[in-house]
């Protein structure tokens, strides 16, 4: 039987609700920083989240609401320069704290750390948002316990492609059957999936509504001792939070069902 060797971590909305009141608020102050009248709103930033990757995400935009309006400078390095504005203002946001983690990933984090595990990134957002986050969360040093930070700018394609999973696999040599990938979008479920890996979902309130049927068990939030999570799909082995012990149940759940 597989046992577990590593979590493997999504960060937006996984980690902390960076979307709404984080990525959504830098782009804002990105756009009119540029002199552009965007705004992205609390309710359309739902939709543009199916678009994987910021610069990806400028660039539907603007073809998909205003196609007569073109920059001076090519689409490419408009979007990359307007999208790297948008990363400093958000720094400037996780600096100033407003930006916390979601429930249970410090106590989960800690607790693969103090069993031995290894820990990794996966994720679609740029390394420039990733480092900065777990700076300001998790303290300084917190980078270095993850083995590899995998980010979208790394691989051929972003999720729902599985490439930077399969990225992960790769540079730790380990195999999917001894990883449990937690993650917070159908688009992200579905690149774990690809890269067989078992799954958790932690959903947020951009991403409750999405398919998470293939999951192996889908929670509001990792869930604390004092703030216990609610099950939305899956078995909890008659836990109230998130830890190694149903961790490992899930694995053992996904080997008989190979």
């Amino acid at each position: 039987m597989a046992q577990l060797q590593a979590l493997i971590f999504d960060v937006d909305g996984t980690l902390a609700d960076t979307e709404r009141d984080g990525h959504r608020v830098a782009f804002n102050q990105a756009f009119a920083e540029a002199g552009l009248d965007w705004e992205w709103t609390v309710d359309g930033y739902r939709s543009l989240l199916e678009v994987a990757g910021g610069k990806e995400r400028i660039r539907f935009y603007r073809e998909r609401y205003t196609p007569d309006w073109y920059p001076t400078e090519d689409l490419f390095t408009w979007s990359a320069a307007l999208h790297q504005a948008k990363t400093r203002y958000y720094r400037e946001l996780l600096v100033q704290g407003k930006i916390p983690l979601r429930p249970g990933v410090r106590r989960l984090i800690q607790e693969a750390r103090a069993a031995g595990l290894r820990l990794a990134i996966a994720t679609t957002s740029a390394i420039e948002n990733v480092i900065p986050l777990l700076e300001v969360t998790l303290g300084p040093e917190s980078p270095q316990w993850f083995e590899v930070i995998a980010a979208g700018d790394m691989v051929p394609a972003k999720k729902p492609a599985p490439d930077v999973y399969l990225h992960v696999l790769e540079a730790m040599k380990l195999l999917p059957q001894t990883c449990l990938a937690i993650e917070d979008s159908y688009q992200g479920l579905q690149a774990a999936l690809q890269a067989n890996l078992t799954t958790v979902v932690t959903v947020n309130p951009y991403t409750q509504q999405h398919d998470f049927s293939q999951a192996s068990l889908v929670v509001d939030c990792l869930g604390e001792p004092d703030k216990p999570f609610q099950v939305l799909m899956g078995g909890t082995y008659q836990a109230t939070w998130f830890d190694l012990e149903v961790a490992n149940a899930l694995l053992e759940v996904a080997a008989k069902g190979a």
